[in-house]
């Protein structure tokens, strides 16, 4: 269940907190399953940036839609910096003659668990502009969202806390940009997945995907068949809302449609498919036994070290023939005495020599 606050500026109207009501959202199976079954190596191949043309439903220019998924830095819960899913996306573009557009980036984990997301949308109406944000972070065990809706002069703030276990399965904006690159790679959508969202309310919701099957479109002068996916955002309160995707087999976004709205987005130029890398299986080779003792180089070079140890020993024992003393009456001793315990036996015989060890800076 999630918690709100919410405040406002001097200029805003007084609102109080509350807490939410009713039941949490859970995630279905179908969704927690698929979203693990998510690999690292997998997600890193739909690195990649793509630009869309905004056009109206008669075929006018509006404006562009650019989405970027690359690798970005991040601390852990550790407070140590790893690598993350980094996704960015803007929109700029006209509507009726109004400048609107919105703007996105947020930082994923390996299995599209959001760690940090802000996203922006602004309608630059001439009587009364609106902008609307919010900002998703993870704070210890729990995911907090900081919504702010500006209407002229006028600015609502509210703040809610969910506890991170309840958002298994929950796809944020930039998490479900990655996520359909995902399908289209796959070329499959999992069956009976449930999968959690934030409507336009800010309201936590379910959120479906539905294979629409294949269809060939021209695309730059090109005839390409594309895999077709349609999100559905299933509100608390109002009409549910649903968009088309119609994705290239590596994940590029070729068509973009919401329905109800009065424009779509296009992709302009045909970019260059990426396949996924063939690894070829590395070679074996079968373990041969060395027979050194056959083979006259080896055994050339093993007398000769060994002529070499014999001599270094010789010569090391002739400039020291204490040491030569020290080890001959240790092993005439422990023969003679022949004791069990051998190790407490030399520890007893050599600690007298301890005393006239010099010091020595040797740690282990």
């Amino acid at each position: 269940m999630s918690s709100k606050a919410q405040s406002s500026d001097p200029r805003a109207k007084d609102q109080h907190a509350l807490a939410a009501e009713g039941p949490p959202l859970e995630a279905s199976a179908e969704a927690i399953h698929f979203l693990n079954s998510l690999q690292k190596e997998e997600l890193q191949m739909l690195f990649f940036s793509e630009t869309l043309a905004v056009v109206s439903n008669t075929g006018e220019p509006q404006g562009e839609l650019t989405i970027e998924v690359q690798s970005g830095k991040q601390k852990d819960q550790f407070g140590i910096m790893s690598h993350y899913p980094f996704v960015h996306a803007s929109c700029r573009s006209f509507m009726d003659k109004t400048v609107c557009g919105n703007s996105l980036q947020g930082y994923l984990s390996w299995d599209l668990r959001t760690i940090e997301q802000h996203s922006q949308e602004f309608i630059k109406f001439h009587i009364l502009p609106m902008e609307r944000k919010i900002s998703l972070l993870k704070e210890e065990d729990q995911l907090v969202m900081t919504r702010s809706i500006k209407e002229g002069e006028e600015v609502k703030t509210e703040v809610t806390f969910f506890p991170w276990d309840s958002t298994m399965g929950f796809i944020s904006e930039a998490a479900n940009l990655l996520l359909l690159r995902v399908m289209a790679w796959r070329q499959m959508v999992p069956n009976n997945a449930r999968f959690l969202a934030l409507d336009t309310e800010g309201k936590l919701c379910y959120s479906t995907y539905q294979a629409l099957g294949t269809q060939t479109i021209q695309v730059d002068r090109q005839q390409v068949e594309v895999f077709m996916v349609e999100q559905t955002v299933h509100a608390d309160q109002g009409i549910p809302m649903s968009c088309q995707f119609y994705l290239l087999s590596d994940g590029h976004l070729a068509k973009r449609i919401q329905v109800g709205s009065p424009s779509y987005c296009l992709i302009t130029k045909m970019p260059s498919l990426r396949e996924e890398d063939e690894i070829e299986p590395q070679p074996v080779f079968k373990k041969k036994p060395l027979v050194w003792e056959e083979d006259m180089e080896l055994y050339s070079k093993f007398l000769d070290r060994k002529e070499q140890l014999r001599l270094s020993h010789t010569r090391y024992l002739q400039q020291h023939p204490d040491a030569q003393a020290l080890i001959s009456d240790f092993l005439l001793f422990l023969l003679l005495r022949q004791p069990a315990d051998v190790v407490t036996f030399a520890a007893e015989f050599f600690g007298p020599f301890a005393v006239h060890r010099p010091p020595s800076g040797l740690r282990f």
